[in-house]
């Protein structure tokens, strides 16, 4: 289906220009991970095992990567210990570990557009996984040698709907200063949340078969030089909801241990509850009435809200095809992973007959949802 808006306000819409990504360099074979984890936390409880053995099947992820490695347990054994403070020796791993993967996301990213990096303009910087003062941004300015005068925004501890909102700010600020490029950068480790199994804390067996680590970027611009950049996503109407009274679905609190999640068993339910008019909102005054008119780049959070949400729209199995794919390949890796679906998706986008728009989406704290109504170009 192919929507004529008016070409004057259209022109003005923010373009994904460029996308990089970046991993560390540790990879994790997820059949390798129950006997790993158990093995480094010292672990020996049978229900346990059991219990991480299913969990790693049902998550349908095939391989992560992590900062986490034996030379970091061996030099912090501690952090292997049940109830140890460990938040100061986390923080020095993970505060250098996100800005070295931001970088090298960042630079891939770069090379891609093709530009100077003196020409960028302003830097979102996205992340749930360090803590200091400066900032990972501007310690990144500094690596990466933008220019002094770069104007920088962050987001910190947004969770999964990190990097749809990291766009949202990007896009904002794209059409609002003309001639600017925006430098969109999420990066992400589980440093700050490892900790020995505990069946009183059961989301920590979810977050040990689930989450990776890495780092993505993207370059966003609303008016391409055609002759030296490639733009292939067209960003149009983004919208930020949150689903009141569910705030306590998903909790995070930072304590001298790192951080502790729990996820409520409900979160699939109240995406399925809501996810239709959220989108239905976001397609509103363009004539797109059929789900599966679209595509759809997805945070895959996990297979059970992949699920309720292909259930509930009436999407059609390969509609979910890149979000299932960045799972399997990279698990969930909190704001950083709608980016590595949208890298499967540009491929896809270029096959004969694929949709002209489509719908770009996330879920996270709050219970908050993220989505962008966008355009291939």
């Amino acid at each position: 289906m192919s929507i004529n808006l008016n070409s004057s306000v259209a022109s003005n819409k923010a373009k994904v220009l460029a996308l990089g990504k970046a991993f560390p360099d540790n990879v994790l074979l997820q059949e390798n991970l129950v006997n790993g984890f158990l093995r480094d936390t010292k672990s020996e409880d049978s229900v346990m095992r059991e219990k991480l053995e299913r969990l790693c099947k049902n998550t349908t992820v095939k391989r992560r990567f992590t900062v986490m490695s034996k030379e970091i347990l061996d030099k912090y054994p501690e952090l292997a210990t049940e109830g140890t403070p460990t938040l100061k020796q986390r923080l020095e791993i993970a505060n250098p570990a996100v800005v070295n993967m931001a970088a090298e996301a960042a630079n891939a990213c770069l090379a891609e557009w093709g530009r100077s990096v003196s020409e960028i303009t302003h830097l979102v910087y996205v992340s749930s996984s360090e803590l200091r003062l400066p900032g990972g941004d501007l310690h990144l300015a500094a690596r990466l040698g933008l220019r002094s005068d770069v104007s920088r925004v962050v987001l910190y501890y947004l969770g999964c709907y990190g990097g749809v909102t990291g766009l949202r700010v990007a896009k904002d600020l794209a059409e609002n200063n003309p001639g600017s490029r925006v430098l969109l950068v999420t990066s992400e480790t589980t440093i700050i949340g490892f900790r020995p199994p505990n069946m009183s804390r059961p989301y920590d067996l979810v977050g040990a078969a689930l989450f990776g680590d890495g780092a993505a970027a993207v370059i966003i611009g609303s008016d391409p030089i055609t002759t030296i950049e490639q733009p292939f996503l067209e960003l149009h109407t983004a919208v930020q909801k949150f689903i009141p009274e569910t705030h306590n679905v998903i909790d995070g609190r930072m304590s001298e241990e790192g951080i502790n999640f729990k996820l409520g068993r409900e979160l699939p339910h109240v995406i399925e509850e809501n996810i239709e008019g959220f989108c239905k909102g976001l397609m509103n005054n363009t004539g797109l009435k059929e789900f599966n008119d679209l595509f759809w780049t997805v945070h895959p959070g996990g297979p059970a809200i992949l699920n309720r949400l292909e259930s509930c729209l009436g999407l059609k199995p390969e509609k979910l095809t890149s979000s299932r794919q960045a799972l399997i390949d990279y698990g969930n890796v909190s704001s950083n992973t709608v980016f590595y679906v949208m890298d499967y998706m540009r491929e896809e986008l270029k096959k004969e007959g694929a949709a002209e728009w489509g719908l770009v989406l996330a879920f996270g704290p709050g219970v908050t949802f993220e989505g962008i109504l966008v355009r291939t170009i």
